[in-house]
């Protein structure tokens, strides 16, 4: 938790407030931004473990500091949001944000998945993770710097996409139910349904573009990694 430094983002000062002085009292060092704008402006300028986001927000909401951030940085990211359907959810994991909460919180629950999330990030950034470098036919998974490449090409993907293809790579052959993808690249504490792996496994797959039939179904209880290239 050293040196950790958390970004709080909403406009509404009240929750700013609450939210620093809960987590506040377990060390971590925190920036507050009222709007998007002001924020982008404080990621560019500084490094954070965390960036907790608010989604209605002025001058730029919590969508587009989300997409900018991404441009550039993996940072993990919590939004906050007052709007609870099953579609804002699912656009903000397509987005690349980390987890979700709908307010009203509990500060409790807030802090806890913070410290999951800083725990994971922390353990893949110093490489115990993921492999080194994975080279499976044209598809190159450097764990290290977390690039993937098709046939040379560089692609994107969200913190949850990257995570799941080096679980699935790490483990092949290995049937995986929708509910053991959840507790390894989510956490245990994750509470969603089967659609959030569905739809991160659908975005994986066009990422992969030819490469998508290493990811398999398996009707019926999940996915599985399967491919006869050879590994180098």
């Amino acid at each position: 938790m050293e040196n950790d430094r958390i970004l709080i983002v909403d406009d509404e000062e009240r929750i700013r407030d609450m939210i620093r002085e809960y987590i506040s009292l377990e060390g971590y060092e925190i920036d507050e931004a009222a709007n998007g704008v002001e924020a982008l402006d404080m990621i560019i300028s500084r490094q954070y473990s965390l960036i907790i986001l608010d989604v209605m927000m002025p001058k730029l909401d919590g969508w587009g500091v989300c997409k900018e951030v991404r441009k550039s940085s993996q940072v993990p990211i919590i939004m906050l949001t007052a709007r609870g359907e099953e579609y804002d959810k699912l656009f903000g994991f397509e987005l690349g944000v980390d987890d979700y909460l709908v307010k009203p919180f509990s500060p409790k629950e807030l802090l806890a998945r913070m410290k999951a999330i800083i725990r994971r990030s922390s353990i893949t950034e110093g490489g115990n993770a993921q492999p080194d470098t994975i080279v499976i036919e044209g598809l190159e998974i450097e764990g290290s710097s977390r690039s993937v490449y098709v046939d040379g090409e560089e692609v994107n993907l969200t913190p949850k996409e990257f995570e799941l293809l080096c679980l699935f790579v790490k483990n092949p052959r290995i049937v995986f139910s929708r509910e053991q993808l959840l507790n390894a690249v989510w956490g245990f504490d994750y509470k969603s349904d089967d659609r959030t792996v569905d739809t991160h496994i659908k975005t994986l797959r066009e990422s992969l573009k030819d490469y998508r039939r290493f990811i398999v179904t398996v009707w019926g209880t999940g996915y599985k990694f399967e491919t006869t290239g050879k590994r180098k």
